[in-house]
This record gives structure tokens, C-alpha cells and sequence, in this order.
């Protein structure tokens, strides 16, 4: 077989259809349009978004058009149950411990510990940017603790952000 034996398989290319072109090429008259009407003439609207006069869809519907926050921080989740199944009692937790371990992605990003699961037996210190309400709770009936990690604002966040210059440094401070 050679390149000029190749052939598109028998059916798969058809010719498109001239229309308008009078009686000898089958579309002859009125061309597929119809006879009268709005889509019989020139000047006929693309696309869907004309319905006739009737308000269209798209500006019918916007809140289907989607929102991006830009304050929105995104925090990486760690459940409470698998901290405890990974690590051992009396441990320091840390996102840079957690990031080792598997449980968080990134060590750099901000960390929330959900307090999914039952009761935990294991003792934690646990250093995270934010904790739900029932994390708090169990790991001090645990006889742990928490220790809130500020948050570290970046762009656009800290610019809007309305904070005084005293709260400000404590965020921004040297590393």
C-alpha cells in the first residue's frame, strides 16, 4: 500500500449542499426556507440568541454567569481522626510535619483542622492558621492544645485588608 492508494472509507465524505444555486441542483425555488416568514429572508439572526422578541435566556439568567472572590482564602483541610491515626501522642503538629506526612500538599499554605470523626485519645500540640469549633473542643478534652498560626495576607488581600500599622508589622514582621 501507498499514499496514493489511500481512500476515506466508502460513506464518510459527502458533499455539502449548495442551496440557492435553482431547479437543477434540488434546492431550487425557495432554497430550503420555507415560503414566507422571518427565515425565509435575508438579514437572518445568528446564533440563538434571538427568541422573537422574547427577554433571551442569557440575560434572563445572571447569576449563572459566576463569581471569582478575590479575598477568598483557600485553606487545606487535615480531619482531625487521620492526624490522630498518623501521628503519635505528645506530638508537636506543625504544617511543615504535616506536609511530610501527607496530610497537607504545600507547607506554605494555610492550614484548617476539621473536627471530623470521634473523640481522639492522643495529646497534641497543634500549631494550624485556623480550627473549627469542634477540633478545638476535642483536642482540649484530649488534653492538648492549639495554637493559632497568623495568617500571612499576600497582594491584593493585604492592600484591601483595613488594619492599623501596629497589626500590620505583627503580620508582615521580618521572618
Amino acid at each position: 500500500m501507498k499514499l496514493h492508494d489511500l481512500k476515506p472509507a466508502a460513506g464518510s465524505k459527502k458533499k455539502r449542499k449548495r442551496v440557492g444555486r435553482g431547479h437543477g441542483a434540488g434546492q431550487g425555488t425557495h432554497a430550503g426556507r420555507g415560503i414566507k416568514g422571518q427565515g425565509s429572508r435575508g438579514g437572518k439572526p445568528k446564533g440563538g440568541y434571538f427568541e422573537g422578541g422574547q427577554l433571551p435566556l442569557v440575560r434572563r439568567l445572571p447569576f449563572k454567569r459566576g463569581f471569582n472572590n478575590l479575598f477568598r482564602i483557600e485553606y487545606q483541610e487535615v480531619r482531625l481522626d487521620r492526624l490522630a491515626g498518623v501521628l503519635e501522642d505528645g506530638a508537636v503538629v506543625t504544617p511543615t510535619l504535616m506536609a511530610e506526612r501527607g496530610l497537607i500538599r504545600d507547607a506554605r499554605q494555610p492550614v484548617v483542622i476539621l473536627g471530623n470523626g470521634d473523640k481522639i485519645k492522643k495529646k497534641f500540640t497543634i500549631k494550624a492558621h485556623r480550627f473549627t469549633k469542634s477540633a478545638s473542643d476535642k483536642i482540649a478534652s484530649a488534653g492538648g492544645s492549639t495554637e493559632v498560626i497568623p495568617l500571612r495576607l499576600k497582594g491584593i488581600r493585604a492592600t484591601f485588608r483595613k488594619l492599623r500599622k501596629e497589626d500590620l508589622a505583627k503580620i508582615f514582621g521580618d521572618e
